[in-house]
């Protein structure tokens, strides 16, 4: 995090009001003291929107203008919520409310459903594909967990836009929407769907959202009554709002103007679950007298990142284009974008691997790289790639922090250290605070060195080793602090989810990147059919692809790499083409960009590949095939299952015995190198390899998972194994 966006871990609670506003820049001072009717902040990325939106309602309190308890303030996601409490406490401002929308109203639906409707309210379900599963079985319609997923998603866009069974086909083809089934299918799915629920006494996700709105909306003496609690309102992230949530923030608001919203429309790329930038860019015809103040100022990024980010846009076209911010960076000078062109995507996964590698050798910390893809799928190839290469890393996405079952058990012994520390053995010669947490968290598996290799051992390590860190850095902010000041803090920290920084490089996509940054960002698969994904056809799809680009761009503080590669697999025919969205920004790509523009395309066509920059020839249309079973037919999404190329669940012609000679051939090149077995191969790829039985390097390289590393290393004792032979067996003479 940035310095001059954040505020410094564990600092000092501000003694004024007045003391509330040092340090911030002009526009995030308006903000902040801006605290009557209608605001409307229009922040582009890295430009310190939390701080100011945090700041005001910090100053606002204590200032004496608004009471902790009336404020709401209401973002997308536990993470940015937790992060808000987090800044708030350091404010000197505790008592507000920061929620998401949907744990603001589940609050609510639970306090009031006993007098709305009588009795508890219904169990939320966590998880709606199964119930989704169950209408399909009810209505004989056969799907298969691709179409599961899909169809899931098409009942959740329907709720959050307020659309019910009978009218979804109308509204999805009026949407533009792609449906996975008959939309006539999608409509009784959805509509049993909502039978079963209510059989069951159970409630979804959007449910919560609905149920709110409509006792609000049906009890007005309810309504008032939340309105007297909540009296002024802020809305992060407003261009992510869909028609469902700005239903319910106007029955929050009822006839009052003290809303603060805070968005970027160039930062929209949720549309497909109903968020819509309409309500972030109609706020001034909806509030005349509102008062606008744009954030410019980037302090993320190096004016090379920013030049990138805002070429992007200035190529963009539609309604969230004419609203673009012109980013203009704050920071030093630094390198230019690096763009890499790899023969596939293995190679382009090791590729990644080894600048990480060097990065970290540097000095790079390995929590300020990431690698952002399009598709969850392409994760395993750098998982792979990067545990190769001996990098730890952590996927985006998984358990929270202070849910981990190490982190709930350090928790543990720290409390009762705190609490009987006097007789611990461990903690006679540690004097200070770091010195006591390392003592007891050796006691849970913490060392000084990192154990070798990644997987779940590197995981728990990784996690006792930002609590050590973290230990650190409130001893030195604290000087004199004790073990139970710091378990106290920790306490806080969890009831926020407020985590520390985990020592890995992040995987992750460029949809869940969103409101995060890194030093290093690497955005990988940046090809025609990947980004744009092969099914936006829409002009408005395609600027969606377009943003999601941006966004992660404009993740990265300083070194930013974008690859592609030419095919997908290796000895694959070198088909594909960078990402239209790079022409005419990436060195050598303007006279590219200039052909397709003179040719009328506006760009390069979809489903064209052009050639290498420099090349003459002329672009030609190439047909994209699926993955498919080679038992079954069916098509591919899963990538453990590309990579045995068949369903998981259909059968396996694999030689048995070889697998099993692979296996324990991998077991001792593990004990050898001394990291995790499937640093040496996956088991999926173990089982490709005892399906497919190579004869030669070609064949083997053909596997997924067996990229050029690999195969230099390994190779040879592979084929010698598929052969009937082990590494280094002479054969018997005559």
């Amino acid at each position: 995090m940035t310095a001059a966006t954040h505020s410094p871990l564990f600092s000092q609670v501000p003694d004024s009001a007045d003391a509330v506003l040092e340090g911030l820049d002009p526009e995030q001072r308006e903000v902040a003291t801006s605290l009557r009717g209608p605001v409307c902040v229009l922040a582009g990325a890295g430009t310190g929107k939390t701080r100011a939106i945090t700041h005001r309602i910090a100053y606002g309190v204590r200032a004496g203008i608004l009471q902790p308890s009336s404020v709401l303030a209401v973002t997308f996601t536990n993470r940015a919520a937790g992060e808000m409490r987090g800044r708030l406490r350091q404010l000197g401002a505790p008592g507000v409310q920061a929620r998401t929308f949907h744990s603001a109203a589940l609050r609510q639906l639970q306090y009031f459903w006993p007098k709305a409707v009588g009795g508890s309210l219904p169990r939320l379900v966590d998880r709606k594909i199964q119930l989704v599963a169950d209408a399909a079985a009810a209505c004989r319609i056969r799907l298969d967990r691709g179409e599961l997923r899909d169809v899931t998603a098409e009942i959740e866009w329907s709720k959050v836009t307020q659309t019910v069974p009978a009218d979804y086909a109308l509204a999805a083809a009026k949407a533009g929407r792609e449906a996975p089934r008959d939309p006539a299918e999608i409509a009784q799915l959805y509509s049993v769907y909502e039978d079963l629920k209510r059989d069951r006494s159970v409630i979804d996700f959007e449910d919560v959202l609905l149920l709110t709105v409509g006792i609000l909306q049906s009890r007005q003496d309810i309504a008032e009554q939340v309105r007297a609690q909540y009296q002024h309102f802020v809305v992060d992230e407003y261009q992510d709002v869909s028609p469902l949530q700005q239903r319910l923030l106007e029955l929050w608001l009822g006839e009052r103007d003290s809303l603060c919203v805070v968005g970027d429309a160039s930062q929209t790329i949720y549309s497909f679950t109903g968020a819509t930038p309409d309500h972030l860019l109609d706020f001034r015809a909806r509030h005349p007298g509102a008062t606008v103040v744009k954030l410019v100022r980037d302090y993320r990024s190096t004016p090379q990142v920013v030049h990138l980010a805002n070429g992007l846009l200035a190529q963009a076209s539609g309604r969230a284009a004419d609203h673009r911010l012109e980013l203009v960076s704050q920071r030093a000078p630094g390198p230019e974008p690096v763009y890499t062109e790899y023969t596939d995507e293995p190679a382009e996964a090791e590729g990644a691997a080894r600048r990480i590698h060097d990065l970290i050798a540097s000095g790079v910390p390995a929590s300020g790289i990431a690698v952002l893809f399009r598709t969850n799928a392409q994760s395993e190839t750098y998982e792979q790639a990067l545990a190769d290469a001996g990098v730890p890393y952590q996927l985006r996405g998984a358990e929270r922090f202070f849910d981990r079952p190490e982190v709930r058990k350090a928790g543990i012994a720290l409390r009762a250290a705190a609490r009987f520390g006097g007789n611990d053995s461990l903690l006679d010669d540690a004097v200070d605070l770091p010195s006591q947490v390392r003592a007891v968290l050796s006691g849970e598996g913490w060392s000084p060195q990192p154990p070798a290799g990644s997987g779940a051992v590197r995981e728990r390590w990784e996690s006792l080793a930002a609590l050590v860190s973290l230990a650190q850095d409130f001893a030195a902010a604290r000087p004199g602090a004790t073990l139970g000041d710091l378990v106290a803090e920790l306490d806080e920290r969890a009831g926020a989810q407020h985590a520390p920084t985990v020592q890995g490089v992040t995987l992750a996509s460029l949809h869940s990147a969103k409101g995060l940054e890194w030093d290093a960002v690497f955005l990988v698969g940046v090809a025609e059919g990947m980004i744009p994904i092969t099914y936006a056809r829409t002009d408005e799809q395609i600027e969606e692809e377009r943003r999601l680009l941006y966004v992660g761009v404009t993740r990265a503080r300083e070194q930013l790499h974008v690859s592609w590669s030419l095919s997908r697999s290796p000895g694959g025919r070198p088909s594909r083409r960078p990402s239209r969205f790079l022409d005419g920004l990436r060195p050598g790509s303007a006279a590219l960009a200039a052909r397709a523009q003179a040719a009328g395309a506006g760009g390069v066509e979809r489903g064209f590949t052009a050639p290498a920059a420099g090349l003459g020839a002329a672009p030609r249309r190439t047909r994209r095939v699926p993955a498919r079973c080679r038992v079954c037919g069916r098509t591919l999404t899963d990538a453990g299952e590309m990579k045995l190329m068949r369903c998981e669940d259909c059968p396996s012609d694999m030689d048995e015995g070889l697998y099993e000679r692979l296996r324990e051939w991998r077991a001792e090149q593990a004990r050898l190198s001394g990291q995790p077995a499937f640093c040496v191969f996956t088991d999926k790829t173990l089982m490709a390899i005892a399906e497919a039985c190579p004869d030669d390097d070609r064949e083997l390289a053909r596997i997924p998972g067996v990229g050029t590393r690999k195969l230099n290393r390994y190779g040879a004792d592979v084929l010698a194994i598929c052969a009937g032979g082990w590494p280094g067996q002479e054969e018997d003479e005559d």
